[in-house]
This record gives C-alpha cells, sequence and structure tokens, in this order.
C-alpha cells in the first residue's frame, strides 16, 4: 500500500470514529474532527462535522458561522447549506433559514430532506400554506430518500421489526418526516395498535393536509376503528379533488355498505365498474352489496364475473357458496378442482376454493369428500391465526370471578336507562339472524347487523388501564362510577344512531360474541333486552367449521377449539343466569323451527312487544341481512338443517370430546363448579 492509499484509509478511519462520538460524546467528536482539520485544513466533511458537534450541544451561532464559511468556500456542498439553513431555523432566524433553503432546493429539488427542513422553517414563521406545499414536495421526492428506502425494502421483505427500529431511530432525528410518519402509521395498523394508527396519521396531515395518500390511509383507518362518519369526512375531502378516483370511490361505498346505505353504494360499484369493468374485487364488492339488499341474481352474475375475469379467485367461488342457495353444477366443481391443482395459487384462494368444494360436495351428498374439503380449508387457515382456547376459558373464569350477584346488586341503578338495544347473542351459526329477522318483521323494531360498538368501548377501557396489554377492560369497569356508567350506555346509544333508518323505537345488536360481554351490558345499559340464540352444539359447531368467516371467528377454525368455545359459552351463560336471574331469554334453535309460534309469541313478551301476524312470516321482510344467513332467512322455517349435521358424525369425535356434558345435557346446561373448565 502506497503512502497515499495509507493517508486515505487513516482518514476515513478518522472520520468514521468521529461520527461514532457525534451522538454519544460531542464534545470529543468535535476535538476528532480539529484533529482531522489539523491534518487536513478546510477538509469539507470533517469541518461539517465540527459544525455538528456544535449543533449537538446547542451552539447554534457558532455552528452557523463554521457553516456560513464552509459553504462560502465550497459552494457545492449540498449537505453543508442544507445543514445551515436548519440551524438557522433553530436560532429563530426563520428568514435567513428560507432564503437559504429555497436558493439550494431552487438547483437541487431532489433533496427530499431539504424540502421537510424548509417546510418546518415555513411552518415556524407562520406560513402554513406554504409549509404544506413544501411538506408535498418533501413527499414528492422521498423516493429518493436511501434511508427510507431501505426502510421500505424491510417493510416489503416483512422485517416489521428491523422498519419499525429504523423509523423511530429517523424520526428523532427527523420528527415532521410525514412520508416516515405515514409508514410508521401503516406498520402500527399492520401490528394492531389501530389507535397508535390513527394518531401518527394525524399528525402526518397536520403537517402535510395536502398528503392525500396519507389521508386515504387515515380513511381507512377510520373505517376499520368503526369511526364511519369520520372516515365519509375524509374520503369527501379527497373526493372534491379527484372526484373519479375508483380507490375513494370504492372505500366510500364500502363504508356505505356498513352503515347500510345500500343503494348509493351500489351506484358507487356500478360506476366504478363502467369504468373498470377488469377489476374482479370490484365485482365481488359488488355482489356483495347486492346480496344484502337481497338481489340475489344479481348478486350471482357480479360473483360469476369476477370468476370469469379471475378463474382462481377463492373468496368468488366461496361468495357463491355462501349464499347457501346456489347449486354448483359439474362443471364448477371440475374449474374448482383444477384450480387447487395450480402450484401459483395462494393459501388464501386455495382455503375459500376449499370451503367452497366442500360446500358444493355437500349438496352433492358426497359427505366424505365433503368433510376433507372443509377439514383442508379450514387446516390452512388456522395457520394464519393466532388463537388459544386456554386464553378463552381463562377470560370465562376472569368474567365469573368478577361480576358476582353481589357486584351487580352493588351497582343497582347504574347505568343508562335507555330501553332501545335488543341484544342477540350466542355462537355464529345458531339462528340468531332467524331472531334478528323475526324481531324486525315487527312494525317497532329494526334490525341493523352485528355492531361493533360493544367490542370498541372494551378497547376504550382497556385503554384507561395501566397497561393496554395486560390489564383486563374489567377491571377499568368495576371502578367507575354511576356517572361514568352512564355516559358508556349514552355513548353507545349515540354511535349506534348511525345505523338506524327507519324511526322505530327499538334496534338489535346481532354480534354474537358480545354474551362475553353481558357485565358491561348490565352495567351500562340496564333496560336493554338480551336474547341468548342457543342451537345444538353439534348442528351448531359443525355449521360453524363449515363457514369461512371474513373475521372475528378465529376459534372456528379447528373442531377442538370450537367446541371448547361452546363449553365456555355455555358455562358463562349459566353464570349470568345464575346472577341475573331471568335477565336473559334464551330461545332454543330446535324449539322455535317445532313449535314457531308459540316461540315467536314468548319472544315478543319478553321485549315487551305485543304480538303482529308479520313476524310469522319474517320471510318477506325484504331488509337488507348482512350475515351469512342471509337468503335462509328469506324462506318459511324448515326442519331439515336440524338433524343434517349426522351426515358428518363419523368425523366429529374431537368436536364431542370437547363438548364434554354440555353435549349430553343439551338444551340444559351442566352444573359447573368455579373451577370447571375442559383442555384438550
Amino acid at each position: 500500500m502506497n503512502a497515499t492509499a495509507e493517508a486515505s484509509g487513516s482518514l476515513a478511519t478518522a472520520m468514521a470514529h468521529a461520527l461514532r462520538l457525534l451522538d454519544q460524546d460531542p464534545a470529543l467528536a468535535a476535538e476528532q474532527a480539529r484533529e482531522i482539520l489539523r491534518a487536513v485544513p478546510g477538509h469539507p466533511a470533517a469541518t461539517r462535522l465540527l459544525a455538528a458537534s456544535h449543533s449537538a450541544r446547542g451552539e447554534w451561532p457558532k455552528a452557523i458561522e463554521i457553516l456560513q464559511a464552509l459553504a462560502r468556500a465550497h459552494p457545492d456542498a449540498l449537505l453543508a447549506r442544507l445543514d445551515l439553513g436548519f440551524a438557522l431555523g433553530r436560532c429563530g432566524r426563520y428568514a435567513e433559514a428560507i432564503q437559504t433553503l429555497r436558493h439550494l432546493l431552487s438547483g437541487n429539488p431532489n433533496l427530499p430532506q431539504g424540502w421537510r427542513i424548509l417546510a418546518d422553517q415555513l411552518r415556524a414563521s407562520g406560513d402554513r400554506a406554504g409549509a404544506a406545499s413544501a411538506y408535498i414536495e418533501h413527499v414528492r421526492h422521498a423516493s429518493r430518500d436511501p434511508e427510507l428506502l431501505q426502510i421500505g425494502q424491510a417493510v416489503h421483505d416483512n422485517r416489521i421489526a428491523d422498519a419499525e427500529h429504523a423509523l423511530r431511530s429517523h424520526l428523532k432525528r427527523a420528527p415532521t418526516d410525514v412520508v416516515a410518519i405515514r409508514m410508521l402509521a401503516e406498520i402500527a395498523e399492520r401490528l394492531g395498535r389501530h389507535e397508535d394508527a390513527e394518531n401518527l396519521l394525524e399528525r402526518c396531515l397536520e403537517l402535510a393536509p395536502g398528503f392525500h395518500a396519507a389521508r386515504q390511509n387515515y380513511a381507512l383507518i377510520l373505517h376499520r376503528a368503526n369511526k364511519p362518519t369520520e372516515a365519509l369526512v375524509e374520503l369527501e375531502r379527497l373526493l372534491q379533488l379527484e372526484p373519479g378516483n375508483p380507490g375513494h370511490l370504492n372505500l366510500k361505498a364500502a363504508i356505505l355498505c356498513r352503515i347500510g346505505e345500500y343503494a348509493p353504494a351500489i351506484a358507487i360499484y356500478a360506476d366504478i365498474l363502467a369504468q373498470q369493468p377488469q377489476h374482479a374485487r370490484i365485482w365481488l364488492s359488488y355482489g356483495h352489496a347486492l346480496k344484502t339488499a337481497g338481489e340475489q341474481e344479481r348478486s350471482i352474475a357480479a360473483y360469476r364475473r369476477s370468476l370469469a375475469i379471475e378463474p382462481g379467485f377463492g373468496e368468488a367461488w366461496w361468495s357463491l357458496a355462501n349464499l347457501k342457495t346456489v347449486r354448483f353444477s359439474d362443471a364448477d366443481v371440475a374449474s374448482m378442482r383444477a384450480q387447487l391443482l395450480r402450484t401459483d395459487l395462494s393459501d388464501e384462494h386455495r382455503y375459500h376454493l376449499d370451503f367452497a368444494l366442500g360446500k358444493a360436495l355437500e349438496d352433492a351428498a358426497a359427505y366424505a369428500d365433503s368433510f376433507q374439503h372443509y377439514l383442508a380449508g379450514n387446516g390452512l387457515r388456522r395457520k394464519g391465526i393466532l388463537y388459544n382456547a386456554d386464553d378463552t376459558s381463562a377470560r370465562v373464569r376472569k368474567i365469573r370471578r368478577t361480576y358476582t350477584r353481589e357486584f351487580f346488586e352493588a351497582r343497582r341503578g347504574a347505568g343508562c336507562p335507555a330501553n332501545d338495544p335488543i341484544f342477540v347473542v350466542g355462537l355464529p351459526r345458531s339462528g340468531s339472524t332467524l331472531i334478528e329477522q323475526i324481531l324486525s318483521s315487527h312494525s317497532s323494531v329494526e334490525g341493523t347487523m352485528e355492531l361493533p360498538e360493544i367490542i370498541s368501548m372494551t378497547r376504550l377501557l382497556r385503554r384507561q388501564g395501566e397497561s393496554e396489554q395486560t390489564t383486563a377492560y374489567h377491571d377499568v369497569l368495576a371502578e367507575l362510577d354511576h356517572t361514568a356508567l352512564a355516559a358508556l350506555g349514552a355513548q353507545y346509544i349515540e354511535r349506534t344512531r348511525v345505523q338506524r333508518k327507519s324511526g322505530a323505537p327499538f334496534f338489535i345488536d346481532k354480534m354474537p360474541n358480545n354474551f362475553v360481554h353481558i357485565g358491561l351490558i348490565q352495567l351500562a345499559l340496564p333496560n336493554a333486552r338480551i336474547i341468548d340464540a342457543r342451537r345444538h352444539p353439534l348442528a351448531c359447531c359443525l355449521s360453524g367449521f363449515k363457514q369461512h368467516f371474513a373475521r372475528g371467528q378465529n376459534f372456528t377454525y379447528d373442531l377442538a377449539d370450537i367446541g371448547r368455545y361452546y363449553h365456555d359459552y355455555v358455562e358463562l351463560m349459566a353464570h349470568f343466569d345464575e346472577v341475573l336471574p331471568g335477565r336473559i331469554h334464551r330461545v332454543i334453535y330446535e324449539e322455535m323451527v317445532e313449535n314457531t309460534e308459540f316461540e315467536v309469541r314468548r319472544l315478543l313478551d319478553y321485549c315487551g312487544l305485543e304480538f303482529e301476524p308479520g313476524c310469522l312470516r319474517f320471510y318477506e321482510n325484504e331488509r337488507p341481512v348482512r350475515t351469512a344467513s342471509s337468503e335462509q332467512v328469506r324462506q318459511p322455517i324448515y326442519r331439515a338443517g336440524i338433524d343434517h349435521w349426522q351426515h358428518y358424525a363419523e368425523w366429529l369425535g374431537p368436536l364431542q370430546q370437547a363438548l364434554g356434558p354440555v353435549l349430553a345435557n343439551y338444551p340444559v346446561a351442566p352444573v359447573f363448579s368455579p373451577g370447571d373448565a375442559v383442555s384438550t
């Protein structure tokens, strides 16, 4: 190695050492920089590092003096001029900072952090409009930022922990980098930290109101957080600027469906498809909206159109099967089998196809083959979810310990006095949609959907605890006084108002999983009705196992899991029957089928409603139905479904074992001891 190379190597080593010192000991870094400058006078990188050491110690005037001299000596030292603009701003010399940065960026616009720093100075000087424009320039040029590019690659490679760590480090140095803030929000949403994502995007849009991609993310997160009104406000702002943007329109249609506005949603989907007729997923969404609105033939046509475009689109095949009234042809079955032979098919398409084939073969009475496809679909789906049956059993024990007769007695008179809600709880596929359809056929009752409000309230309560991750919301709830409990109930009434269209005095919330939240319902809404829909455990659990749920029913993808869940449900309902005697009305599905009018009259009497003949003709009700039973409840009650599970009896051993005494005692609950829990 010659002397020049050795000197170059020594200089590089010294610079690297000084840069490492900058974060740990800026004063020592300054000494190292001066040593380099004594050896190589005027060295630009060492001079910039010396200025940075002063900046790190808050010695901004000294940093400015060094950087101004460096900029004069080296007009092409872009990063030095960038540092100068930043340092001037930190001294409150905004006009000089802005002038320096504008001059720099006029000849070098591809400096994303330069635009961000300019935006910061403009915002600090009170020029919010100018700052917003500069932040958008930062967004436009961020694709050239090598650090953000590396982080983006980490996200793409699913190295989420690495990406989050890098983003947080970056944002410590550049807290107003709106692109990085948006990226961090996307990671937070992916990790299920929805409130963090929402807060990050609020900050992002506060800085850069014109950052349309962030506003689209914000609208989507508001939608997922069950804030449809707020989400629509954000979308309308976007649509004023881009009236025909299909992404914005598609999300608007989805939100309208969520709040029961099907006619405008259907019109939006039709408009999008007129412009993009080859978009298979939009045809699928269009089909969903038509199905819920009761337009079955048009929904089938939409699903078929989706499959004509993308034959391996598993969810479209399952959507046809999920109508429960479609009978697949031999050609359909052959097509689905052929798609499953593909090696390039994603797991999502594959398990949807398995569920659809299971239904097609079930209709053809090929039960063994049918069950194998149900088993395959569930097995594949189960791999992609986190569910532990022990956790559910532990939750049930916690609820039983918390909500005692004495607990409720001590809070008598608490809560919101409204009696509008009728909660229908239980397991999915238990006959709850039938109950909803019967009740909503009464002139005083409106059917809505499986409302997420109670679950949203539990998240809010959990966040009030010491740790959102470890605090059970029941512990927080137990500390609330009468005023706070009344406010919770009033919040539920207000947040569900968007779902109510008819002006009827009562409405139905059919979220089945709310059975674990009966304690909360009782405290917040003590005058609400609670109806428990119960079906034979083998029929109910098998029906859930054969059903692919879009979300929220993670216990249904394994026979032992679903059996244990049913056992826990019966145990918990027996507890509430004991501590709140007479509070909950139970409908046994088989009894409703066998003696419909008697059971309907009992149901109406519990709800304080006069009998109306229309409740027996529930199948004539044309209201939208948003569950898997949507087409079944548009037909008269039929008995055939009661014993259908017996076709699969020979494969249900794990389910029967998990159910234990709950199966033997049905429809009566067995006696549970305080320590009862079924184990696998």
